[in-house]
């Protein structure tokens, strides 16, 4: 199991400090106004992950305006491992702008050792129109369901987006380009490119069948789910290395067109996450904004039971704003079936009343101005 106990925010979004101490695994609620700061708690929280957190921010926006340091957010999380200690912040030895990571008071190489420890998963308000959006927010969102399983597809992506932009910029800025050199980035996309999409390909498998065990399908409603995509396509007919070979002579052969237009005309960039509700066997973009919102919620279970059944323990949940437009039967439905996880959940939510159904099984925080209050009015910070 995998949950925080310590979280502490210093100079971060509107807390210059704050605090919440004695957590355990369960729900964590946040209530209060909006505006309060509510979801700048959960993205510190997911800032304890690989990635740009629940907002995908810059690492400069996260600093607290007027603040002379550099924020920072730490925390004592229990891992398979342990207690551990963990924490992230500006670097201000580093001209690029990026942050720092460290575990255990010894500083790490990369964002990605966080993922051993801790996995997160969010949902935002922002994320209701993801079957309505292009498909670079589908994928995204995907990604981020593997990154949490499977730590190293990160670096596959990261490897993957770094060649195709050092590709895209010398076709950009050469009228000749050094046929060598590109071959070197070609080979190398054809090769990660494969493999994030096998990888999409198999957790959409273990995901799929996570969704059909599902016990009671009518509230969050079980979805089907399938990948779109050139290179998908071609790894259901074609062993990879096949599929690779293909996928370089497609790149040689876009040269001249990806000049003009930036990027690469195929590859896993291009993939699209297709979900169908499996009840009515309509696509997930026909559904109502409540049907859409529901399947959303059983996807992320669906996944949270998978990691626990694969990884021992679910990820850490943040659901921002998820209480508030569901009817009180899916909201006590939902809480039974967070509590059931037996991971750690954080909440927010305007109206702390949509929680009562949790009685004493949750901690409760009212966040008011930038502060952050238990709800016996001890002031955590």
């Amino acid at each position: 199991m995998a949950f925080i106990r310590t979280l502490q925010m210093t100079h971060f979004r509107c807390y210059e400090g704050a605090r919440l101490d004695g957590l355990r695994p369960g729900v964590v609620v946040l209530s209060g106004p909006n505006g309060a700061g509510k979801t700048n708690v959960l993205e510190a929280v997911s800032l304890l992950s690989p990635g740009r957190g629940l907002r995908g921010a810059r690492v400069s926006e996260m600093q607290c305006r007027d603040a002379r340091q550099p924020w920072a957010v730490a925390a004592e999380a229990e891992t398979p491992y342990g207690l551990v200690r963990m924490g992230t912040g500006l670097d201000t030895q580093s001209v690029a702008e990026k942050r720092i990571v460290r575990i255990n008071g010894e500083t790490v190489r990369a964002q990605t050792a966080l993922a051993e420890y801790l996995a997160c998963v969010w949902l935002t308000p922002q994320m209701d129109r993801l079957f309505l959006e292009g498909a670079s927010a589908r994928r995204k969102f995907l990604d981020r369901l593997i990154f949490a399983f499977d730590p190293g597809h990160a670096g596959r992506v990261t490897r993957y987006e770094n060649a195709m932009s050092q590709r895209s910029k010398i076709l950009r800025e050469n009228e000749r380009p050094d046929p060598v050199w590109l071959d070197g980035l070609e080979a190398q996309m054809a090769e990660t490119g494969v493999a994030i999409a096998a990888a999409r390909l198999d957790f959409m498998a273990l995901l799929q069948q996570a969704c059909d065990q599902a016990a009671d399908d009518t509230l969050f409603p079980r979805a089907i789910l399938s990948l779109r995509g050139t290179i998908e396509e071609l790894l259901r007919q074609a062993p990879a290395l096949e599929v690779e070979d293909i996928f370089r002579y497609q790149l040689r052969d876009s040269r001249s067109t990806d000049a003009r237009t930036g990027g690469a005309a195929t590859g896993p960039h291009k993939g699209d996450l297709f979900v169908v509700y499996a009840a009515k066997s309509m696509p997930a973009d026909q559904c109502s904004t409540g049907e859409q919102k529901a399947l959303l919620i059983g996807i992320t279970l669906a996944h949270s039971r998978l990691m626990a059944a694969e990884r021992g323990a679910p990820p850490i949940l943040l659901l921002d704003e998820v209480a508030a437009h569901l009817d009180r039967g899916r909201r006590v439905t939902l809480y039974e079936i967070l509590l059931g996880l037996g991971g750690q959940v954080w909440m927010t939510g305007t109206d702390a009343h949509l929680f009562d159904s949790l009685g004493v099984r949750a901690h409760y925080f009212h966040v008011e101005k930038s502060h952050l209050l238990r709800r016996d009015g001890a002031v955590a910070a």
